[in-house]
């Protein structure tokens, strides 16, 4: 059981909008996959079928009977998705809002056994960086591979050109994660033993191959692939597949325009330039 203090349930419970028995903007599915993916969980498992079994509910008895590093983990990404909504839809953060937004984060901290939480750039930060052009030959994946990933990256700059948001989203998506692929399979056995790598229900790494986007991109910056700001701004890109059906684009509201396009591009720039940079200078994993 986590060591939860009725207040820290409190503030949790306020910032993720828990009262109404939701959790923040997920629906039942996109839920599902948010919790598999942070935690290697299935809310949907009897065991957590609390009170009404909503997905509130759901999360507290979670909480009720996970560890704390496990429950830190997970209120770590969910806060991570909150600050990422907030900042893709321009809303408006009130004080206690952003009051409540710290006060979590400390709470997730704690929990986890974190003492330092290095806040990532501001979006408008992160889209001003500039580099020299990309490179996916830098990147040293396969040949067959690379050249694939080169055309995508003109039909990316056509649909910018054009406007064209949610193809532009669809493009970002698969080649991040075409290219993270190939950067684990170049690199297995450190993938392999990040402390993230997602499980399966024996406790065994699962191939790359049933891997999500959310996994490749937790488990690069884990071992000094990408850098925080790259995790921070991928949320978009990650969820991307869910929204080529346009009913789960219909049922999530999902309605990206030009700024998204360009912010996505710019995940997909900056992750290159920085797996390039790591390939010449590799960082020794920490295992704090």
């Amino acid at each position: 059981m986590a060591k939860l203090s009725m207040v820290d349930k409190m503030k949790i419970e306020k910032l993720l909008g828990m009262e109404s028995g939701y959790v923040l903007d997920f629906s039942n599915k996109t839920f599902s996959e948010f919790m598999f993916d942070s935690v290697g969980t299935n809310i949907w498992d009897t065991k957590f079928n609390y009170k009404s079994g909503s997905k509130a509910n759901r999360l507290r008895a979670f909480w009720r009977g996970e560890s704390d590093k496990k429950v830190g983990k997970l209120l770590n990404d969910i806060l991570e998705y909150w600050k990422a909504q907030v900042l893709i839809n321009g809303s408006i953060v009130s004080r206690n809002e952003k009051e409540l937004y710290k006060d979590c984060l400390g709470i997730a901290n704690k929990l986890t056994g974190e003492t330092v939480i290095n806040e990532p750039t501001t979006e408008a930060e992160f889209l001003k960086n500039e580099f020299k052009e990309i490179s996916i030959s830098a990147l040293k994946l396969d040949a067959a591979i690379s050249g694939i990933l080169e055309q995508r990256l003109e039909e990316i700059k056509i649909c910018l050109n054009s406007k064209a948001a949610l193809a532009t989203i669809f493009l970002c998506g698969s080649t991040l994660e075409g290219i993270l692929l190939g950067v684990a399979a170049n690199n297995p056995q450190k993938f392999n033993s990040a402390k993230s790598s997602p499980l399966d229900n024996n406790g065994k790494v699962l191939q790359f191959y049933d891997w999500t986007l959310n996994n490749f991109i937790n488990v690069a910056k884990e071992i000094g692939f990408l850098n925080e700001d790259v995790k921070k701004f991928s949320h978009v890109l990650r969820d991307f597949r869910n929204y080529i059906h346009p009913f789960e684009q219909a049922a999530q509201q999902f309605n990206p325009d030009e700024h998204t396009a360009k912010l996505c591009w710019q995940v997909l720039r900056v992750a290159i330039f920085q797996i390039t940079k790591y390939n010449l200078y590799p960082k020794p994993l920490s295992h704090k």
